[in-house]
């Protein structure tokens, strides 16, 4: 009997110990943006393989798309978003923001987690000007975990575009409707720091690559091509890494990594 209850005890310990260490582990998400170029590489060839290797190398947990094709004559017919996830093994949802050569064109959202309540919304653009649109999604960490609410966009290219600037303006107000959501809005923006579309997401949102560590940049060819990961709340979020995956072939951006740990609490 004694034995008995010595080993309950020490059962009883031992979880006790797991539960507070579980509690007490950090939330840390991985997030990668990458514009696919619709899964033409800069030697030409369309090679999803080759695309969905470079995105395993760094074991995201959540990645945000950009210039995916679905069905598209140029990717003939293939659905590229289907077969990432085939081959990444993750969740996966798709924003259009046009249709396409016989199908569709816009951004995606893959994760590790379950996918909730995905709802696509389009940009505002001029009449002349590529359609352009927002993809935004909830997942929760765990079961019982963050639940966060995860956004991937393509902004107007173009110097000096003023559909770039509506279009910032827009996801300010769309996103900004409930204050206290842990969100991140991930993607190409095709802005450089300090332009005017930043300057009106800097109003509400911290980008990870200015406040984080030394973001890594290989040597070569440094000029951004505008893809960012930004957060808020500001003060709930810690940057852990943030750095530019070298790679120059599989598409003719190379994806941004971001590791963002949540500060319960704060």
């Amino acid at each position: 009997m004694k034995l008995f209850s010595a080993v309950l005890s020490t059962s009883l310990l031992l979880l006790l110990v797991g539960a507070r260490g579980n509690h007490s582990d950090p939330i840390r998400v991985r997030v990668l943006t990458y514009n696919i170029h619709h899964g033409e590489g800069t030697d030409r060839r369309f090679d999803l393989w080759r695309l969905a290797e470079v995105m395993m190398s760094v074991q995201p947990d959540i990645i945000a798309l950009q210039e995916v094709d679905r069905g598209t004559d140029r990717a003939g017919g293939l659905d590229q978003l289907a077969e990432l996830q085939r081959l990444l093994g993750m969740h996966a949802e798709f924003g259009k923001a046009l249709d396409y050569a016989g199908g569709g064109y816009g951004v995606a959202v893959m994760a590790r987690w379950p996918l909730l309540n995905p709802v696509n919304h389009p940009l505002p653009n001029s009449p002349d000007s590529e359609p352009r649109t927002a993809l935004t999604v909830h997942l929760r960490t765990s079961e019982t975990g963050l639940l966060l609410r995860f956004t991937s966009t393509h902004l107007a290219q173009g110097r000096g575009s003023g559909d770039r600037l509506l279009q910032a303006r827009y996801l300010n107000e769309l996103l900004l409707a409930d204050d206290e959501q842990p969100s991140i809005l991930a993607g190409d923006l095709n802005a450089r720091p300090g332009t005017d579309a930043m300057e009106v997401f800097d109003t509400h949102w911290t980008n990870a690559a200015a406040v984080g560590p030394p973001q890594t940049v290989p040597t070569r060819r440094r000029r951004q091509r505008g893809d960012y990961v930004l957060f808020r709340p500001a003060e709930n979020w810690r940057v852990i890494e943030t750095r530019v995956i070298d790679d120059r072939l599989a598409s003719d951006h190379r994806p941004l990594l971001t590791v963002l740990e949540w500060i319960e609490g704060s």
